[in-house]
């Protein structure tokens, strides 16, 4: 939220005048969307991606979930990632009001049957994320193979005997017609895009100019700890606010805290950035737990962002040293983010 745009770096402390700047962004946006345009029908992955985007999982689980999510083909790294952040946001210690637990929320129940010694030290520990993340994609080949006989994708049908069992894929021929089964695949799905590695060009954003324009009209407020916006807050935003609050103008409700917010989209390279992208800030380039700036990329290498308490809505530079990596917005992205998760 706001505690990483109060402690923003000094080497980004360099904003610059909003009136020389203006014409200079509005250039920047049409000819980078013009550029934009041909790419847009270029398509995106090309085939399952089995990489993880830089930082996405944190550093201490990565080769865990590379390696477990590579188990059988119905699953990969990317999806795995998915299910667990889902499930308890990588927190080790979770339990659910359904007494769930750990960082894979296995109920003890089904622990006893499906839990592994993934780390092979001679127990199978449900808080030991070296145990439960091996568990979590066990459990997902053991499901995939009770349902690959059903029609459909075999990933889908995965999942959606993970949430309705086994028994109702086969019954349905494939993701039986429940609401609550439906929109869980399409979740899981959607999130697998934000902890892929890309492979190939990121589609443009459609909603990205809006989201600018109301950042635009927002330079020069001050700061503000925890700022939503609000009147009683005199208009006033921390960096994930602001961020929120213009894309709430094109209809896509992003959660409140910065490092929620990366995981609303696929991750475009340095290289690919776009007006509209999220561009987020860390201290730990390889958690993306630890993130703790966000602002919105302009081109050009600037963006506009709330920076810290004292200073106002600006432009400043993205290249610095605790650049993270980029988001580009989506609404199934963003639609997809779970919302409160079990508690520590």
């Amino acid at each position: 939220m706001g505690e990483g745009c109060r402690v923003r770096k000094v080497w980004v402390a360099s904003g610059i005048g909003v009136g020389v700047f203006l014409a200079f962004v509005a250039l920047l946006v049409v000819g980078t969307f013009s550029a934009a345009a041909g790419i847009a029908g270029q398509g995106g992955a090309g085939g399952r991606a089995v990489g993880l985007a830089k930082g996405a999982v944190p550093g201490l689980y990565q080769p865990i979930v590379q390696k477990w999510g590579n188990l059988c083909p119905a699953i990969n790294p990317a999806l795995l990632a998915a299910q667990l952040y889902q499930e308890s946001g990588w927190n080790p210690k979770a339990v659910s009001p359904a007494d769930a637990r750990g960082i894979a929320q296995f109920i003890p129940g089904t622990w006893a049957a499906h839990g592994v010694d993934g780390d092979r030290d001679g127990d199978k520990d449900i808080w030991d994320p070296a145990d439960a993340i091996p568990s979590a994609a066990s459990y997902d080949c053991e499901l995939a193979g009770y349902v690959k006989k059903a029609p459909g994708d075999p990933t889908d049908n995965m999942l959606a005997a993970y949430n309705a069992g086994a028994y109702a894929v086969i019954k349905y021929g494939g993701v039986p017609p429940y609401p609550e089964t439906k929109n869980y695949v399409k979740i899981i799905r959607s999130l697998e895009q934000s902890f892929a590695q890309p492979v190939g060009r990121v589609a443009p954003s459609k909603q990205a100019a809006a989201a600018i324009y109301y950042a635009q009209k927002k330079l020069g407020t001050p700061y503000l700890w925890g700022g939503n916006g609000t009147p009683d807050q005199q208009g006033r935003f921390d960096c994930s606010g602001l961020t929120q609050a213009a894309y709430r103008t094109v209809d896509i409700e992003l959660p409140r805290v910065a490092n929620d917010q990366y995981n609303a989209g696929p991750h475009p390279s340095r290289e690919e950035l776009l007006p509209g992208d999220l561009v987020f800030f860390s201290d730990d380039l390889t958690n993306s737990r630890k993130i703790r700036h966000v602002g919105i990329y302009v081109g050009g290498g600037y963006m506009i962002n709330a920076p810290y308490t004292g200073a106002v809505i600006r432009f400043d530079k993205i290249d610095t040293p605790d650049y993270f990596g980029a988001t580009r917005v989506t609404q199934a992205g963003a639609e997809a983010l779970p919302t409160p998760r079990p508690e520590a």
